[in-house]
Formats: structure tokens, sequence, C-alpha cells
């Protein structure tokens, strides 16, 4: 006969997480492992709990599992989308031109802000941080290479610009995802979130200006950028035309096609050129399955230890620096260019499998329900109700390792709260997406932050003080609450209907 089933305490449910926040602090920060096989282990610390104490069956454990899983396979379709494209991308010559260019018409005083929008531009009509990151985001970095300016500053602004698009753009997931557990709409959440991303997107432009200015006094290393520009010219196809690549899923994405046939638009027509330029289509396919590995880069820099060889091969192929300026130039391309494929989004798409399994019994055993019940005790304000919803969130962030449930399990709990209250459910929405999306990219086991450390190929906790507004908006969210501004409450009719900190006497 089986047990009955109870919910666990929050003793219970505060040790489940503690035993597994031990285990990921001391994989992660002590041994430097990865932390796939920790989360696995925490589900089944979680799921034996489940079945020995709180009397649930194995079967009900795994179906929760499975469907958990189910949530993120649009995720892992999209990162195997990515991976394809960023290879091709590079053999075709569409990334390697965008920083040729780049190059050519950048300086430093303006970089930074000019990456804060281009970057948001493109996720705006892509609906994706992690294809702007690996792609666009990648040869912006290869700029800032060329410039002077510190890669860790470089890809925190990438990624603020990256997550600005991302979250504001009615094709990316997170943002369908969040009205969608809330109760709300599209639209209406998106114009939601312009009240608190909005201003906090100004601080961000003001900052990058600022600190952009820091640079406009150093001299720019002319010699290093035209070895760069040499280099990527010997290795790679450089024309303009190939920038047609990117603005196709620009204009497909802005039509409002689904992302991932707008995405292998891309892949297509970054095919066509590579067989133009008279690429066989083995190597195609195996650029697409591997990833980009350079050629003449890489010979030049494995003859580092050997200068008659580095000598003959410069002079072969006309590249007329010296030797230890040639030497940079090719190391820094093949560090920037080597990457893509198919195959190397499979650690990412492994973390998230193992942290939908975590998460998943978690949510089926009751443990983060309890603990997100006693966050709300003592909850007395429609600020403290939002700040209790961000404060969710980041739990969720830290412990389940994915964005997506960060905001599909504080969305499902926090629903009723904020309809009792009268709060329109766009509020809600709005919260969840302040801190569950943007948050994801700063903690290093999350999927959002490993994606983004693996890419860049920067620690997590380097770029993270320069992810400027991903820290910021949930402040900004939090204070514009407390203070009565962009507070919406659920109309009669159901619209919502903007008022200070207390429900409008009509609506009563």
């Amino acid at each position: 006969m089986a047990k009955e089933k109870k919910a666990p305490s929050l003793a219970l449910s505060l040790l489940v997480f503690l035993a597994v926040a031990v285990m990921i602090l001391l994989g992660v920060l002590v041994y430097g492992t990865d932390v796939h096989i920790i989360l696995i282990l925490g589900a089944i610390l979680a799921g034996v709990v489940g079945v020995t104490v709180l009397g649930y069956q194995y079967d009900e454990i795994e179906k929760g599992i499975i469907d958990g899983i189910m949530v993120g396979m649009q995720a892992c379709l999209i990162l195997y989308t990515v991976g394809p494209l960023v290879g091709s991308w590079i053999s075709s010559g569409v990334v390697p031109s965008m920083i040729y260019y780049g190059l050519s018409i950048l300086s430093p005083s303006i970089f930074l802000f000019a990456t804060l929008i281009i970057c948001s531009v493109v996720a705006l009509a892509t609906g994706t941080s992690w294809g702007t990151s690996g792609t666009v985001g990648i040869a912006l970095l290869g700029i800032a290479l060329g410039l002077g300016i510190p890669a860790p500053l470089t890809a925190g602004v990438i990624i603020s610009g990256a997550y600005f698009g991302d979250k504001m753009s009615p094709l990316s997931d997170t943002t369908n995802l969040a009205p969608a557990v809330s109760g709300t709409d599209l639209f209406q959440h998106i114009r939601a979130m312009v009240w608190t991303t909005g201003p906090t997107y100004v601080i961000v432009i003001a900052i990058t200006l600022f600190l952009g200015f820091g640079y406009a006094g150093g001299e720019l290393d002319t010699t290093k950028i035209a070895a760069l520009q040499d280099m990527f010219q010997k290795e790679f196809w450089i024309s303009p035309i190939s920038l047609i690549a990117p603005l196709a899923v620009i204009v497909l994405s802005a039509m409002r096609k689904p992302a991932l046939p707008s995405l292998w638009a891309g892949i297509f027509i970054a095919v066509i050129f590579q067989f133009v330029e008279g690429i066989n289509f083995g190597t195609i396919l195996d650029v697409m399955q591997n990833g980009y590995a350079p050629a003449l880069s890489a010979e030049i820099a494995g003859a580092a230890e050997d200068p008659a060889a580095l000598a003959a091969l410069l002079s072969q192929h006309a590249i007329n620096y010296a030797p230890e300026i040639a030497l940079e130039a090719a190391n820094d391309v093949v560090s920037l260019m080597e990457r893509g494929g198919l195959q190397s989004m499979n650690w990412t798409i492994s973390l998230i499998l193992c942290a939908f399994t975590f998460g998943s019994v978690m949510n089926v055993c009751g443990y983060l329900k309890v603990i997100l019940e006693a966050i709300m005790k003592p909850v007395r304000s429609i600020g403290g109700l939002v700040m209790a919803v961000i404060a969710s969130c980041l739990v969720c962030d830290i412990f389940l390792g994915d964005q997506y449930l960060s905001i599909a399990m504080p969305g499902t709990m926090f629903k009723d709260t904020f309809d009792a209250k009268g709060l329109h459910p766009r509020m809600l929405s709005r919260s969840l997406e302040d801190c569950g999306t943007l948050v994801s990219v700063l903690i290093p086991w999350n999927t959002c932050g490993a994606y983004h450390a693996g890419i860049f190929d920067i620690p997590t906790l380097a770029y993270a003080p320069y992810a400027f507004l991903n820290y910021l908006n949930p402040i900004v969210a939090i204070v514009m609450t407390y203070l009565g501004i962009g507070i919406f409450w659920k109309g009669k009719d159901g619209e919502p209907v903007r008022g200070g900190r207390t429900r409008p006497a009509n609506l009563a």
C-alpha cells in the first residue's frame, strides 16, 4: 500500500536546499568541477527524501522530470541552431567581416556605447540574447581587442545590450513565458517592462558613455589593428556582402517569423557564401557539426618556437609585420574564431537538462513551494510583494540553475497573490523578467552564465560587474515600486489602470 503523501516542512525544504547549495559551492568554488553531476546528485537527494519521508512514488517524480525537461526543449533547439550558425558565419566570413569593418570605423571613445546599441537592436529583432552574444557579440569582442578595451568590460556591455533586446522582444521565449505563467498577454507585458527597463537602460547608456571617454585619451594601437585586419583578410573572405546573412535574420525576425527558421535562414545564406568561396560541401558540414578551426593563423601561431619557419610563413603569405606582432594577431584570430558547431553546444545543453532535472524534483516534491510561501509571510506592501517576487526569482536562478524555471516557478506561486491584491498580472510578469531573466547570466552555474562564459572564454564573475543592466534593473524595479511609480491595478474590465501604492477607490 502506497504511503500517504505529505507536504514537506519548511525546515526539511531548507535542509535539502542547503545540502545542495553546499555541494555546489564545494564543487564549483573549491574543486573547480562542472556543476552537472552535482545537480543530478541534488535531484537524487531531493527525490530520495521525497520517496522515503514524504511518500511520493518514483513514477511521479520521473514524470515530473520528463515534463520539466520538455519545458526546456525550445532552448535546446535554439542552442543546437546557434552552434551551426556561429561556425558557418565564421567560415563564410560573416563574423570576420564584422570585426574587420568595425576595426575601421569604431574608436575607443564611442565603442562601448555603440556596442550596447548594436547588441540591443540585434537582440530586439532576433529575440535571442544567446544568439546575439554568440555572433555579433564575438565580433565586437574582437574589435575591443584591437582597441585596447578590456574583454570583461566589453563582454558585460554586450550582455547588457543583448539582454535588453531579448527582454523587450516579442520573439523572445522568456518574454512569452512570463506573461503566460502570469495570466496577461504579450504586449501588455512588454509595455509594463518599459516602466522599469527603460530608466535602467538610460542609466546604462550614461555609464557606457562615461566609461568610453576614459579610453578617448589613449592612442589606438594602429599597428596591431592593421595586423589583425591583415590576418583576417588572409584567412577569410572579407566583404560587405557577407552582412546580408545577419540582416536577413533581423528582417525575418522583425516580420515576426519564428526564431528557429529565421536563424536557419542565416545559416543557409552563409552556406551559399561558402559554396561561392569554393569550400566543399564536406567541409561545410564539418564546420556546422564541429565548428571552425583556423588554418593560416593557427599555422603561424604554431611556429612561434621556430623563427625560421615563422619567417618563411610570413614571407610566403606576404605578411609584412614584425614576427611578434604577427604572432599576437594570429593568436588573437585563433582565440576568437576557433569556435561554433553543433557539438560545442552539448556542454550547455547537458547543463540545461541537469538543471531541469533538479528543478523538477524540487517542484514535484513541494520543497520550493514551501520556501516561497515562507518568503511571502512578512510581505505587507506592494513594494514588498515585488521584492518578494524578485528575491524568489534570485533564489530560483541560484538553486535551479536556469532562467526558465526562475520565471515559471515564482510566476505560478505568486499569480493568485497578485490577483487577490487587485494588481494587474502585468505587474507580476514584469517583475519575473526584471530579475529571473536578467540575473541568470550573472551566476556561473546557471545555464545562461555558463553559456556566456563559454562563448566569450571569460569567467562569469569577471564580466558580471560590467553587466550593468542585469543587476541594476531589479534594483530600479524595487525602488520605483516603493515610490509608487509604474504600478498597475486591474480595472473592472480587466484592463490595467495606473495608480499609486494603494488601490484606487473606484476599483475597490
